[in-house]
């Protein structure tokens, strides 16, 4: 074993009246894979802010290659060899692909950019990336957001860092992608570089990291050098300082009555009509490979697409909803893959992202805010869903994944939804926040209402909901009652025939 190459010593990062990190140590070798775990808000993304210079120490030093480090910016950091491959990306959505790979070392030509260059550069990366289709024209807010992660590597290596952090990089890719990311970890492991990985799957730990480091609650709980003798509940109870059982927790229930019919739906995103029925009291799973028309699917049904043939039926009656606000009103609800984007106001409250739906039901004489009665509402909800937040005013944006899920469920809770339709609801968020929006999905099956889970984690779609339909290339190839769906199966009906 050759001697770290990345040591961080006694590193404690404070925010008023917020440890982030506290006196945390440890060491990760040049050649190795060091996969970083622990629930959401245990300091990870805070590692990796310090290590890029956005966040400054208020103790303790990173060491690199032996010499003492301390960065005032991203860019102290970038010429240091570090690069960071965040979850939320930071792409800019109006440059083209190439321009958004070559940011900042674009070519020149007497002093203009240097076109030809510029896209036989990007065309080089793209191909090194496996995504040789993607035009280094295209402007990035076209591409999928697994295809935009994949840009993310390629500028990371594009400036040959000798330290590169993954954040989740596998939560929003295609079981292609995701195959090709691990190819490039391997290689950047074998080209002897320090390669951090974030990461809450267990199985991506075992098969390409060599170490593991545990936080908890901001502090650093174990370093395992070698993963021989680590096992799946050791990393758990290390990670939530309790075991877990079954991160799952299926329960049975009694079903009701169809809350709704497809008949025939077809439209943006769907290549064969589409007909199934969801019932009161059941969890329905919609699994295929990323573009297999799932989310396009659910987006017909709740307003944001309009369907250019068939009939939904809603309660009983034939509906046809021309935007989210109509939906909303009869009953439907949608929590989006994209929570940053889609789902939340990132620079609003608690209170206001939670209320900001329902606020009639709160208004004096009719057309007045009523703040307190919206603040009540918001503390409600917070204490119902253990949502972990110093309080309603406090800006969404600094809440965890898992929290921020719960703000936007609790938001349709208050509209009094009968259908939520949840797609990729556990994206990015730790175990023991995802065992409870399990349970939040359970609780509102055993109240009678209906969800459909939009999900790529076979693992995931297979223990929690009662039927899964599986869909391929914009067609519902078959729904899989929950003894038959074996990974095997469901696997086989959504890969390409």
């Amino acid at each position: 074993m050759t001697s770290p190459y990345l040591v961080v010593e006694g590193v404690t990062v404070e925010f008023p009246g917020v440890r982030a990190l506290d006196n945390v140590s440890f060491s990760a070798r040049a050649g190795g894979v060091h996969a970083l775990m622990g629930e959401n808000g245990a300091g990870k993304s805070t590692l990796l802010k310090v290590l890029s210079g956005v966040n400054r120490v208020s103790a303790g030093a990173l060491h690199i290659d032996g010499e003492r480090c301390v960065f005032a910016n991203a860019r102290e950091a970038l010429a240091r060899g570090i690069a960071i491959i965040y979850q939320e990306l930071t792409l800019s959505p109006n440059l083209s692909v190439a321009e958004n790979l070559l940011l900042g070392q674009l070519p020149e030509r007497h002093g203009f950019v240097d076109r030809r260059r510029l896209r036989e550069k990007a065309l080089a990366v793209l191909e090194d990336l496996g995504e040789g289709s993607i035009n280094p024209a295209t402007k990035v807010r076209e591409l999928s957001i697994g295809q935009q992660q994949m840009i993310e590597i390629g500028r990371a290596l594009l400036r040959n860092a000798r330290i590169i952090a993954f954040d989740e990089p596998t939560s929003s890719l295609s079981v292609q992608e995701t195959r090709q990311l691990k190819r490039i970890v391997a290689r950047l492991r074998d080209e002897g570089r320090v390669v951090l990985y974030v990461t809450h799957r267990m199985e991506e730990v075992f098969e390409m990291c060599d170490a593991v480091t545990v936080f908890r609650d901001g502090k650093h709980i174990s370093t395992h050098e070698s993963l021989e003798d680590v096992t799946h509940d050791t990393l758990v109870s290390e990670m939530v300082g309790r075991d877990i059982e079954d991160i799952y927790g299926y329960r049975t229930r009694e079903q009701g009555n169809v809350l709704m019919r497809l008949e025939g739906i077809n439209g943006p995103g769907v290549s064969a009509p589409v007909s199934f029925e969801v019932r009161r009291g059941e969890v329905l799973g919609l699994f295929g490979l990323v573009g297999a028309g799932r989310s396009e699917l659910m987006r017909m049904v709740c307003g944001v697409e309009t369907p250019r043939e068939g009939q939904l039926h809603f309660d009983g009656r034939a509906c046809r909803f021309a935007t989210p606000g109509q939906a909303i009103r009869a009953g439907i609800a949608m929590c989006p893959e994209d929570r940053k984007s889609q789902g939340i106001f990132p620079v609003a409250s608690v209170a206001d992202n939670l209320n900001i739906s329902c606020r009639r039901f709160f208004k004096r004489f009719g057309w007045l805010r009523d703040p307190k009665r919206e603040s009540a509402n918001a503390r409600h909800y917070i204490d119902k869903l253990s949502i972990r937040t110093p309080g309603p005013r406090t800006r969404i944006g600094t809440l965890s994944g898992g929290n921020q899920q719960k703000v936007i469920l609790s938001r349709w809770l208050a509209e009094k939804i009968e259908l939520f339709v949840m797609d990729e609801p556990t994206r990015g968020i730790d175990v023991g926040a995802r065992r409870e929006i399990y349970a939040l999905l359970y609780d509102l099956a055993e109240r009678g209402k209906g969800v459909v889970v939009i999900s790529s984690d076979l693992a995931e779609v297979s223990a929690i909901c009662d039927r899964i339909g599986v869909m391929r290339d914009g067609e519902l190839v078959d729904i899989v009652p929950r003894d038959e769906a074996t990974p095997e199966r469901l696997l086989g009906l959504a890969l390409p025939a």
